[in-house]
């Protein structure tokens, strides 16, 4: 392992955002910062900017946390809705900085093409995660359906199935690990 286990014993990772946790929230934070820094400096922004708007997108997932609107089960979860958050906040940023400012049409030009190109990379990875679900087994589907888009409990799918709710998270994580892993083989990384 390259990274110390930073969990505290019988605690989920939820109830450590709640409490405060200050290794885990550290930990939280510095992991997926320079992914984030990287696609904002990507797409046209400064390091500043992309510290301001990864602060941001923190504190917002933070407090869907706190306030129970987002309930991840492990780090690649929190990870990934904070990427979507981040993503989306900094695409805000650049909507409102384009109304401010003239940009020459060269520019403008080259900003287009790069987002094509990113748009194209991206279309292909999601076409790429859907194939790839769809060859899953079905109780893989069923279960990650069931979290993912229809938000159900773990609780209510450990019920449907007539499972433990710790068997149920479990599964899903196998089901998400086994979904990565056929991503990945495919030729699906994102970034």
């Amino acid at each position: 392992m390259d990274q110390p286990d930073f969990r505290l014993p019988n605690t989920s990772l939820v109830e450590r955002i709640k409490s405060d946790d200050e290794v885990t929230l550290k930990n939280l934070y510095t992991s997926n910062y320079r992914l984030m820094e990287r696609y904002v400096l990507r797409h046209s922004g400064s390091v500043d900017d992309a510290k301001d708007t990864y602060q941001e997108a923190f504190l917002a997932v933070w407090r869907n946390v706190q306030l129970g609107r987002f309930v991840p089960s492990v780090e690649s979860d929190f990870a990934y809705y904070l990427t979507r958050v981040v993503k989306n906040k900094w695409i805000d940023s650049l909507r409102k900085a384009k109304g401010k400012r003239t940009i020459p049409i060269e520019e403008a030009q080259t900003d287009s093409i790069a987002a094509e190109e990113n748009t194209d990379e991206v279309d292909g990875y999601i076409d790429n995660v859907r194939l790839q679900y769809k060859n899953l087994g079905g109780r893989c589907r069923e279960l990650l359906a069931g979290f993912y888009f229809k938000r159900n409990s773990l609780r209510d799918i450990a019920s449907a199935f007539g499972w433990t709710e710790s068997s149920a998270k479990n599964n899903k994580y196998r089901c998400l690990k086994q979904l990565r892993e056929m991503v990945l083989k495919n030729g699906g990384t994102n970034g």
